[in-house]
């Protein structure tokens, strides 16, 4: 039975893949460091200060602090929501979907705090949301399912009784390794992935979710 739904936020609720991308072309290009839109493929659905120390690794960059660079690149996700952001279609309808079987909400992030908390606050739905978990508190970010097992303990709720929602390959796989059920969403550039594979259910859309689909997955 499913008494718990989690969901990821970045290019699941709200558009920010290509924000994220943005600021991190952005801030590393400002120091000098040839980063293209293309090669943050690499490093989506991981934690900012994951994605700073794989570039820092590629690139051999030295004498400069990856702190600072975290920092602003988390500013500039920020700045670029605050001024574009936009909702992902079918958010409002599958949380009041959700919602309308009493089925607690959490949201389960590689985002910073600060960030969620931008996101929220630009798609309104910060009230039907019981608990708001970053991966910026476990010692690793998606893959590793710490993200999901600390926020299934935080709602009292066993792993095997919570049914994640993730967008990309990192989260699908931190999802599975918590032994959640997973709902795959892929990304526009990840539609067709065979790696999806070990979702339990793979969609094109949120608002193609159902209360049928909420039945067959407990």
């Amino acid at each position: 039975m499913i008494k718990a739904v989690i969901f990821d936020m970045d290019g699941l609720l709200i558009d920010s893949e290509p924000l994220w991308r943005e600021a991190i072309v952005r801030v590393f290009n400002n120091l000098s460091i040839p980063i293209t839109l293309e090669q943050c493929e690499e490093t989506m659905g991981m934690r900012i200060d994951e994605v700073v120390k794989y570039w820092f690794n590629k690139f051999k960059i030295e004498g400069i602090e990856k702190e600072k660079v975290v920092s602003d690149i988390v500013q500039e996700v920020i700045r670029l929501i605050k001024l574009k952001g936009k909702i992902m279609e079918g958010v409002h309808g599958i949380v009041d979907l959700i919602a309308s079987q009493g089925i607690p909400i959490a949201l389960a992030s590689s985002s910073f705090t600060s960030i969620i908390n931008a996101v929220l606050e630009k798609i309104s739905i910060k009230d039907k949301i019981q608990l708001i978990y970053s991966a910026e508190n476990e010692s690793h970010g998606k893959p590793h399912p710490g993200v999901y097992i600390t926020t299934a303990k935080k709602l009292g709720v066993a792993p095997e009784q919570c049914l994640a929602f993730e967008d990309s390959i990192s989260g699908v796989l931190s999802a599975k390794a918590a032994k959640m059920k997973c709902v795959a969403v892929p990304d526009a550039l990840s539609v067709g992935d065979k790696r999806f594979g070990i979702a339990d259910l793979v969609i094109n859309s949120l608002k193609d979710f159902t209360v049928e689909h909420l039945v067959q997955l407990e």
